[in-house]
């Protein structure tokens, strides 16, 4: 992909995904910390602070920022599956990188997030029955979404997010 923006290629609504789709979503949700942390293993501070593209995020930014944006998801789903259509909160995912912790903590407390959220968050995943994937949540920007949906933008997103060492050469 050409275009350092989307690394792993633009998201696109797939529609009602098959049993085997959500199997294969589910693992690589699964695989997700993993492949974060092999993505930075040997990384310094010069890296982490490099940005992944002219006017973007820094390594250490776009580490913190999945981290916020799958706890986001992980209560999303979770409100889904208990509430009739909730009205979910979206955040600023932008001002929210741009935060001090954002822009300079470590980042092993965010790969530690991801550790135990994911693990949650597949134990919950792996429960559905298949109607479980047609509830829905609205989102005042994007209106409604199934969890199909959700599925599917969260486990583009994980790929979405891990290239930059590798595109960097790192």
């Amino acid at each position: 992909m050409d275009d350092p923006r989307y690394p792993a290629g633009k998201h696109e609504k797939k529609g009602p995904l098959t049993p085997a789709e959500h199997s294969h979503m589910v693992e690589s949700i699964a695989a997700a910390p993993a492949n974060f942390r092999s993505a930075v293993k040997g990384l310094d501070d010069r890296h982490l602070n490099t940005p992944y593209r002219e006017g973007g995020w820094t390594v250490r930014q776009v580490i913190h920022h999945v981290a916020d944006s799958h706890m986001n998801s992980y209560v999303r789903f979770r409100l889904a599956l208990t509430e009739t259509e909730p009205t979910i909160k979206p955040y600023d995912e932008k001002l929210w990188a741009e935060l001090p912790d954002a822009r300079s903590a470590p980042i092993e407390p965010s790969l530690n997030m991801l550790d135990a959220m994911h693990h949650r968050w597949v134990i919950l995943l792996r429960s559905f029955k298949p109607e479980d994937f047609a509830r829905t949540m609205r989102h005042p920007e994007r209106g409604t979404m199934t969890l199909d949906d959700s599925l599917a933008l969260y486990e583009w997103h994980g790929r979405h997010h891990t290239s930059l060492p590798k595109r960097m050469g790192w």
